[in-house]
């Protein structure tokens, strides 16, 4: 993303967002010069089972303890300030298929005084919302470092031009500035869908600022030699551990692990990585149950949970997220299913970014 000078001095945070700077504390004036925009709505990108929606499950889940926030003890006087570093995915006028999922990383630096965490979030500001969940909060990021700040977004369903402008804000929602602006922006060139064409593609920028061309063949979805997303079979096999143990906490079986299921869940896991995809549909249209049957499995039923970030959670960390998530209670209805037999695992790590799938069948 390039920055533009627009005297604008702003704070805000999001699960993917960014401050910084030194000179003074600005983000408590109101920025003047971008018009408002309509709330954005809250996307939930995560777990749609392919069929209908799964009764809640009788056993009463014991909950998984959640981790300790942690609340730097910043003056009252500290200084909030970014610096835009780099766009590590999806730079300016990036092409993305017609209603496609993409994540969308910027680098930023805290060039101020205050201590980042996740009071400090990233949200959408104006233009084109594209799907972005209300707010997503910064990683600790102490002044002088860097933080990558993403968000999954949709591209529109028609072709053209598009622009969505993003802001960080502090613990008490004042608008961070970000350079001589207060502004991240994505800028996409959204072109026909995926069916239009036999493969898709994209274009992203690593953290060393090297471009990566990633195509995924439009009848297999694997992933061609321009990108080759690393496995970690003990990220899956602490994922199935967390699995069972948490099953167990609710007197249930451990689910075993179905070889084809798995190259299903594979399969889907490398196509996120390496087309910044974040759903159930992969970039060639395929959809769990398609995925599971060219797996050579006969399934009466699919469904599938799936997670990515940066930095990746450890294989028990994404069962907790999915065992404690509020906004989607089906991701932990399917950890503790009784109509779900097997699972597949799959998790594929590339440009910094760790996708985690498990696919629950029924023969």
């Amino acid at each position: 993303m390039s920055k533009k000078a627009l005297s604008i001095i702003m704070m805000v945070g999001i699960v993917l967002s960014a401050c910084g700077g030194q000179a003074t504390e600005q983000a408590t004036e109101t920025p003047t010069a971008i018009p408002a925009t309509t709330a954005p709505p809250t996307l939930t990108p995560t777990n749609t089972p392919t069929e209908e929606v799964l009764p809640v499950t009788e056993v009463t889940p014991t909950p998984l303890p959640t981790a300790t926030e942690f609340v730097p003890n910043n003056p009252a006087d500290c200084v909030n300030k970014a610096t835009f570093v780099t766009d590590v995915t999806i730079p300016d006028n990036s092409n993305v298929n017609a209603g496609s999922s993409f994540v969308k990383t910027w680098r930023v630096q805290n060039a101020g005084t205050c201590i980042w965490w996740s009071g400090y979030t990233l949200s959408h500001y104006s233009e084109e919302n594209l799907g972005a969940p209300a707010s997503v909060p910064l990683p600790v990021t102490n002044p002088g470092e860097t933080a990558d700040i993403s968000v999954y977004l949709v591209a529109p369903n028609v072709a053209g031009k598009y622009q969505g402008n993003f802001v960080i804000k502090n613990p008490t929602g004042l608008i961070m500035q970000v350079d001589d602006d207060s502004r991240l922006w994505v800028i996409i060139n959204v072109s026909s869908t995926a069916t239009d064409t036999p493969a898709a593609s994209t274009t992203t920028t690593t953290s060393e600022g090297d471009s990566t061309t990633a195509t995924v063949d439009g009848n297999s979805g694997s992933a061609s030699a321009a990108c080759v997303p690393t496995t970690d079979p003990a990220k899956t096999n602490d994922m199935v551990s967390a699995l069972t143990a948490y099953r167990a906490q609710s007197n249930l079986p451990a689910l075993p692990v179905n070889a084809q299921l798995s190259q299903a869940a594979q399969r889907h896991a490398n196509d996120m990585s390496c087309n910044q995809l974040f759903g159930h549909y992969g970039s060639d249209g395929s959809t769990p149950d398609s995925r599971v049957a060219e797996a050579g499995y006969s399934a009466s039923g699919v469904t599938e949970n799936v997670y990515g970030s940066y930095p990746p959670l450890t294989g028990q960390g994404v069962i907790t997220w999915w065992a404690t998530d509020q906004t989607d209670i089906r991701h932990n209805e399917n950890l503790l299913t009784t109509k779900f037999t097997e699972i597949g695992v799959g998790y594929a790590f590339f440009n910094n970014y760790g996708f985690y799938v498990i696919v629950f069948a029924t023969p």
